[in-house]
């Protein structure tokens, strides 16, 4: 096993494992926990790491994180599977679809458009107060469906293309279009999520640093587990809460990176 981390620091290896800790508590909540996780690993691993190496190994402990909290959450809250599986269907659709994608075109394309849809969907979660904190399905038959699909297929191919904040615009969209409360959103995006990181592990697998990515998903496991049952012991207004501090940091992330991009 220790052979396996070569050539990186053991601060840095606890490092990572703890950023993997806070990465797993944020996504079980309300997603984004990738806003963490990936730039930790960019600035931990050796600068001549391999994209697919970072992205890979990011993947491998957000999916256990996804997995086990999913697992929490479906204890609890019962899932209909008439707009769930069309969600994770367009979701694993649109990550293969997004990963071939960054291949023909320039990430920093899309860059600007996420920030303004960040600081629209800010502005408005900040503006309606009982938003989300309630379930009005507003829904029901081929029109569910359809519009589940589309809402996987859409942030399915931001994932496989650019991937932080995943997560949240799941959430986001199950609660604004579909009509459900954060809840029932969680739970929903949770499985969406699962979906897009089992696609991508399954593209990546053979360039993931395996030791590295099992230590990160073991912790990223127990903060997933921590986050869901705090969601669900507090509930609505909680998830509205992090969810707007998570949507925040998004905004100054991908502002720095846009910054950067013109230096």
């Amino acid at each position: 096993m220790l052979e396996g981390l070569a050539g990186i620091s053991p601060w840095i290896v606890a490092g990572l494992v703890g950023v993997a800790f806070v990465a797993g508590w944020v996504d079980a909540i309300v997603g984004g926990g990738g806003l963490i996780q990936l730039p930790a690993l960019l600035l931990g691993l050796p600068a001549d790491t391999p994209v697919a190496t970072i992205s890979g190994t990011n993947k491998i402990s957000s999916f256990a994180g996804t997995s086990t909290a999913t697992a929490t959450y479906l204890r609890t809250i019962r899932v209909d599977w008439r707009d769930t599986a069309p969600l994770m269907v367009g979701a694993a659709l649109g990550s293969a679809v997004g990963a071939r994608l960054v291949t023909l075109l320039p990430k920093q394309w899309f860059t600007p458009f996420v920030l303004v849809a960040l600081v629209v969907v800010g502005g408005y979660l900040w503006r309606r107060p009982q938003f989300g904190l309630e379930s009005h399905v507003r829904h029901t038959g081929a029109g569910l469906a359809v519009r589940s699909a589309a809402i996987g297929l859409g942030v399915g191919l931001y994932d496989g293309f650019l991937g932080p904040g995943t997560g949240t615009f799941f959430m986001i969209l199950i609660v604004g279009v579909l009509g459900h409360g954060f809840l029932a959103a969680s739970a929903r995006a949770k499985l969406a999520n699962v979906a897009t990181n089992l696609a991508a592990i399954v593209t990546l697998a053979p360039h993931i640093h395996w030791t590295l990515g099992l230590m990160m998903a073991a912790a990223n496991v127990t903060g997933g587990v921590t986050g869901a049952r705090m969601a669900l012991r507090h509930g609505n207004a909680f998830i509205r809460k992090v969810l707007l501090v998570v949507v925040a940091a998004l905004v100054v992330r991908l502002s720095y990176d846009l910054v950067m991009q013109f230096r």
